[in-house]
C-alpha cells in the first residue's frame, strides 16, 4: 500500500506561517516531524500532496493503492492499526483517512469521502493551530520516544561531573558529548542525538528532545516541553518551545510557549513575553481571518517562520507572529504581527527585497553545507509576491 499525507486547507491557513515554506507534515511536534512519525509507525516511506509551488520540493509518489492521510494528524499504535485495514475513517467530522486509487487522487472530494467514512472511535492529536505545536509538545515527545528507542540501547553518560535523575528516561544516541550538565528526566524523557553537544553548566530537564549536531550552550537552563530541532545552537532560558531545526538562539534571554522555524537568528538578549501583564488571552494574528484569534491561552510567546532574524535587544510582545524572511532590529517592542520580508521594528518598516533575502539565507546556508537552490529560490520568490498584501507599509 502506498501512503500519501493530504492538507486540509483551512488547517493549513491555520499553521501559518510555518505551511508557508513546507507541508504540514513537516512541522515538527515532539522529537519527529509529523512525515518522519508516519514512517516510523508504518515501517513505509511516506510522500505528500501539497500546494503547487511547494509540490517540486515534496514531490507526490503515487500508486495504483493508496491510502490518504490527514497530515494534521499525529499516528499512535492503534490508529495506524486501523488505517492499515484500508477503510475510510473520520473523528468529530474531521476526515483522517480514505483509500484512492491513481486516477481518484486528482478528483478526490474530501466530503463525499467524509460522509462514507466510518466513526473513529479512539483517541487522536491533531496539529490545527500553530500554537498546537507547543502546546501538544510534550505529549508528542513522550510518544515519540517510546516508539523510536524501543529495543534500541542507549549510549551512558561518562561525564563524571554531570548529574543524572531518572536515567532510565534518558536515551543518547551515538556520538553526542555531555559535559558537566545536569540532567533531570523525572518527569518525562531526555532523548539526545547523534553527535549532539550538551556543554559545560547546561540545566536540562524533560519532556526534552534534542536532534542531530545541535548544542546547548554554557549556562542554558531549559524547563522543558521543549524541542530543538537538527543543527541548532540553543542558550539561555528556554521553556515549552520548539524550534524546528537550522535555527539559533546562543546567547541569554527567554523564549516561552514559542515556535521557531527553520534558518533563523534570534540574537543576544532577546527576549519574548508568554503571559499578558492583566493575565487574559493571548491573541495571534490569523493569515485568513487578517486579523487577531483569540487562541483561548494565558500562555503564548513567539511564532516565527523560516528565514527571519532579529536583532541584539530584542523584546517581543505576547503572542508576536513573525512571517518569512523577515529582519527585525532596533528599541522598544515591535508589533505582535510582523509580515513576511519586513525590514525594521517599532520604528517602522520597509521591505526586506528579494534579492537581499536571498543574499542572507545563502550565506547562512552555507554554514551548514547546504545550499539556497532554484527549488527554495522559487518557493521564497512565490511567497514575496503572495505577501504583499500583508505588508501594510506598501499600500
Amino acid at each position: 500500500m502506498n501512503y500519501l499525507l493530504i492538507e486540509q486547507a483551512d488547517f493549513r491557513n491555520q499553521l501559518k506561517p510555518f505551511t508557508f515554506t513546507r507541508p504540514i507534515s513537516e512541522i515538527r511536534v515532539g522529537i519527529l516531524t509529523i512525515r518522519e512519525k508516519w514512517e516510523t509507525h508504518l515501517e513505509s516511506n511516506v510522500s505528500h500532496i501539497s500546494t503547487p509551488e511547494l509540490s517540486e520540493k515534496y514531490p507526490a509518489k503515487r500508486d495504483a493503492r493508496n491510502i490518504l492521510i490527514n497530515s494534521s494528524v499525529c499516528p499512535n499504535p492503534d490508529l495506524v492499526k486501523a488505517i492499515q485495514l484500508g477503510a475510510s475513517l473520520k473523528k468529530d467530522g474531521v476526515l483522517i483517512c480514505a483509500a484512492a486509487t491513481e486516477e481518484e487522487i486528482d478528483f478526490f472530494n474530501p466530503s463525499q469521502k467524509l460522509e462514507e467514512a466510518a466513526e473513529y472511535d479512539g483517541d487522536i492529536t491533531m496539529i490545527t493551530q500553530s500554537w498546537h505545536i507547543f502546546q501538544k509538545n510534550a505529549a508528542e515527545i513522550r510518544s515519540d520516544f517510546d516508539v523510536i528507542t524501543k529495543g534500541r540501547n542507549t549510549q551512558h553518560v561518562n561525564d563524571p561531573h554531570t548529574r543524572v535523575y531518572g536515567e532510565k528516561n534518558i536515551f543518547i544516541e551515538e556520538g553526542a558529548s555531555i559535559k558537566a550538565a545536569i540532567l533531570n528526566a523525572e518527569n518525562g524523557p531526555i532523548y539526545i542525538g547523534k553527535n549532539a553537544q550538551i556543554h559545560e553548566g547546561a540545566i536540562i530537564k524533560g519532556p526534552f528532545a534534542m536532534l542531530d549536531n545541535s548544542h546547548v550552550n554554557m549556562g542554558a537552563k531549559i524547563k522543558g516541553d521543549s524541542t530543538i530541532g537538527p543543527f541548532c545552537k540553543v542558550g539561555g532560558e528556554v521553556s515549552n518551545s520548539v524550534f524546528f531545526g537550522y535555527s539559533s538562539k546562543g546567547h541569554d534571554g527567554f523564549i516561552g510557549n514559542s515556535v521557531v522555524g527553520e534558518w533563523c537568528n534570534l540574537g543576544a538578549d532577546t527576549n519574548t513575553s508568554n503571559l499578558k501583564n492583566n493575565y487574559a488571552n493571548v491573541k495571534l494574528w490569523d493569515y485568513a481571518k487578517g486579523g487577531f484569534k483569540d487562541t483561548g491561552l494565558q500562555f503564548c510567546g513567539l511564532m516565527m517562520g523560516d528565514h527571519s532574524k532579529c536583532g541584539i535587544n530584542t523584546m517581543f510582545n505576547t503572542g508576536t507572529v513573525v512571517g518569512v524572511s523577515a529582519n527585525i532590529f532596533g528599541g522598544g517592542f515591535p508589533r505582535n504581527f510582523i509580515p513576511s520580508f519586513a525590514w525594521g521594528g517599532s520604528a517602522g518598516f520597509s521591505t526586506f527585497q528579494l534579492k537581499k533575502a536571498f543574499e542572507v539565507a545563502e550565506k547562512v546556508m552555507e554554514r551548514r553545507d547546504k545550499e539556497l537552490n532554484e527549488v527554495e529560490q522559487k518557493i521564497l520568490t512565490t511567497h514575496f509576491e503572495e505577501s504583499k498584501a500583508d505588508r501594510f507599509w506598501e499600500k
